[in-house]
């Protein structure tokens, strides 16, 4: 029923995550004033600290961080960037949680100051698009996230083309690990994201997530986020607001194509579409036994 995956047991930011049997829950914490997905509502540092916190308390693995709004949107400086990332970094980090850390961010110099603060991965959907990335993680004990994208991010391209879109985003991964290994990056700290809907249209997305598993065939921890994308607004015609059920339906069939990582917004729902997932597949026990297991009363 799933794509074979054979990448076995990480350790990432203090917790062990069996990738074979087990699929990590990713919170997203936007700090931005105009995010597409709560507009603004986590801008408010107390807001984003609070959003992080509470992902965890429902059963969030880790909470990923972001400080510039996804697609168009005016410019953010790094310095911006860090001012809204690092602090709550700095939080979550000298909090309880017990969550993995990840900052989403394409800068070297934002994922230095993130590092430093408290994260453990850092998510570049630029996939090493700035030159010292794989230095900055290589000199640290940080895992990275590479994602595939097509040029600049949040810059005017023309119209999404591929002559097989799979075949050229696992050939851009494969050469991306070998530009992160090259700078000293081991294996074991890559996690690799197709990237849906960043520069592709959604017939690229559906067909990605369609042949997952020749991208999970790579051997890397996969990490898809799908959540609330335009993909899934355009395939069943459901505004921003409205794509829950089909965010969790397209999250399901990646883990079945070899996702083990799901980056999503509504984390409780996640959290029981994912374990629900795993005791399907024989990977989580029951919690309990009535139904039908009694000596009598069955019927």
């Amino acid at each position: 029923m799933t794509a074979a995956v054979q990448t076995g047991i990480r350790r990432i930011g203090g917790r062990t995550f069996d990738f074979d049997r087990q699929v990590a829950v990713m919170a997203v914490v936007n700090r931005t004033p105009d995010s597409f997905s709560d507009s603004g509502a986590n801008f408010a540092l107390d807001r984003a600290v609070a959003s992080a916190l509470r992902a965890a308390g429902l059963g969030a693995d880790w909470v990923d961080v972001g400080g510039v709004p996804f697609g168009r949107g005016p410019a953010v400086s790094v310095r911006e960037e860090i001012d809204r990332v690092v602090p709550v970094v700095r939080a979550i980090a000298d909090s309880d949680a017990g969550v993995v850390i990840s900052v989403d961010t394409n800068s070297a110099t934002v994922a230095e100051a993130a590092i430093d603060a408290g994260a453990a991965v850092i998510n570049d959907t630029s996939g090493l698009g700035d030159p010292r990335m794989a230095g900055v993680v290589a000199g640290s004990d940080a895992h990275v996230v590479i994602t595939h994208s097509v040029g600049p991010p949040r810059a005017e391209k023309p119209a999404a083309h591929f002559g097989d879109v799979v075949a050229e985003v696992r050939a851009f991964l494969l050469e991306r690990i070998a530009r992160a290994a090259s700078a000293g990056v081991p294996p074991e700290r890559i996690i690799i994201d197709p990237g849906h809907d960043l520069d592709k249209n959604t017939l690229h997305s559906l067909e990605i997530t369609r042949r997952l598993p020749e991208i999970a065939d790579i051997g890397l921890p996969l990490l898809v986020a799908v959540s609330n994308k335009d993909f899934i607004g355009e395939s069943i015609d459901r505004p921003q607001g409205e794509r829950q059920a089909g965010s969790l339906a397209a999250m399901t069939a990646c883990i079945l194509g070899g996702a083990r990582i799901v980056r999503m917004h509504d984390v409780a729902q996640t959290v029981d579409a994912v374990r629900m997932t795993e005791a399907i597949l024989g990977w989580r026990p029951p919690v309990r036994l009535e139904h039908n297991t009694h000596p009598t009363h069955n019927v």
